[in-house]
């Protein structure tokens, strides 16, 4: 690769507790380098994966901690024959995902130490993200010292609600104590579709109303007024809101003192609503949505149900945001099932003629996974399909922060 003067090489890390995925981009061209991922991290059986243009890579190798990774990583990218740059002083910032930035965080910001501190102070809202994402900034920092890191949000994009949509209807004081409120998450995905809708619609954020699908094994759904998150689906925690891969979504909270009356524990109890419900619990089949279309083909009642619970959970609240936001001028599809799911995206949207959002259904087959618009010329809302792209919005931000 050949580095103009007035690129900025930006590497974008996501840290997870055994896995670190990686992206190189040069800005502003927005251009993808080349990508890689670490798996099983501390694992006998650890490897790394990389792809660009210049060929792809595969090692298969101890890697015992994080820092292990980093460093299979940085000489990785420089790889004489494969490699995605010539030199790691190349990368001029580097931008991490963070999973919760509590009420600290509102957008994207360098990280310093006053940011980390705040970052490990959410630790308890965001247990199993938290900690592996301040060793993934903490490991770069040591590989890249003295070039920028920034931290981007998953929840940063909600923090935009108000009161009436993020707070439960508990007692105060456990908000004030404990900060029990709704968070929301998926945000850089919400925001980088939002975004791209506008532009596909040739509208401003302005005088612009969204709802915005994140389906997929997580699946969420936000109202986007005027650029800004107003609602979202998801709360406290990622089980809220719509029924998931192998999460509930909402449910009776009560059937949680109903199941421990009858034996199960705590810890039997959140092991099924979050890993054992959802498309796979109501199937029992699987969690992937091709599995039960195939199932729903052979005439599988489960699978049936199991796919129209989830339809209609989308539908319940895109007809509540609709309400929220007086008016919707676009409806977007993303995440696995959104892009993807093109037989799902028809059992969503066949009941919601009623309120202005009309589907092409020819349109909506021959579009595919592609980005495209699948409404009807005359649909009040149009609908719309957009891969969602949260390593270049990370990228972005870092790129507006850091370098320009």
């Amino acid at each position: 690769m050949t580095k103009e003067l007035n690129d900025k090489i930006i590497l974008v890390v996501n840290c997870g507790s055994s896995s670190l995925k990686y992206e190189v981009f040069k800005m502003p061209d927005k251009e993808s380098l080349g990508k890689g991922t670490v798996e099983r991290i501390g694992d006998a059986g650890s490897f790394l994966a990389q792809s660009s243009p210049r060929g792809n890579i595969r090692i298969e190798e101890p890697m015992a901690d994080h820092g292990a990774a980093m460093t299979r990583i940085a000489k990785t990218l420089v790889d004489p024959q494969n490699g995605i740059l010539n030199s790691i002083d190349e990368i001029d910032a580097v931008g991490h995902r963070v999973v919760h930035g509590g009420e600290q965080f509102s957008e994207s910001v360098v990280i310093s130490a006053e940011v980390i501190k705040a970052i490990e102070a959410n630790i308890e809202l965001a247990p199993l993200h938290n900690p592996a994402n301040l060793t993934g900034i903490q490991e770069t920092m040591k590989l890249l010292p003295g070039k920028p890191n920034v931290a981007v949000f998953d929840t940063a994009f909600h923090q935009t609600m108000p009161p009436a949509a993020y707070l439960y209807g508990l007692p105060r004081e456990l908000y004030d104590k404990y900060k029990i409120r709704r968070y929301g998450f998926h945000g850089t995905s919400h925001r980088y579709v939002a975004n791209r809708a506008l532009a596909l619609m040739k509208r401003d954020a302005a005088n612009t109303n969204l709802i915005t699908c994140h389906l997929g094994n997580g699946a969420s759904i936000t109202a986007v007024e005027n650029g800004k998150s107003i609602d979202t689906s998801m709360g406290f925690t990622p089980l809220e809101g719509l029924m998931m891969g192998t999460r509930s979504g909402d449910f009776d909270p009560s059937i949680w003192g109903y199941l421990e009356d009858r034996g199960y524990t705590s810890k039997e109890i959140s092991d099924i609503i979050n890993k054992k419900s959802g498309l796979y619990g109501l199937s029992g089949i699987s969690n992937d949505l091709r599995d039960l279309e195939g199932a729903v083909d052979l005439g599988d009642k489960d699978a049936t149900e199991a796919l129209e619970v989830f339809a209609h959970r989308v539908r319940k609240y895109i007809g509540a945001y609709s309400a929220e936001l007086f008016k919707v001028d676009g409806l977007v599809f993303t995440g696995g099932i959104g892009q993807y799911g093109v037989r799902m995206r028809e059992r969503i949207c066949h009941r919601l003629e009623n309120i202005g959002i009309i589907m092409d259904y020819a349109r909506n087959v021959a579009n595919g996974s592609k980005e495209g618009i699948v409404s009807t010329p005359y649909s009040p809302t149009t609908i719309l399909v957009i891969p969602t792209n949260e390593e270049l919005q990370i990228a972005m931000d870092t790129y507006r922060i850091a370098c320009a």
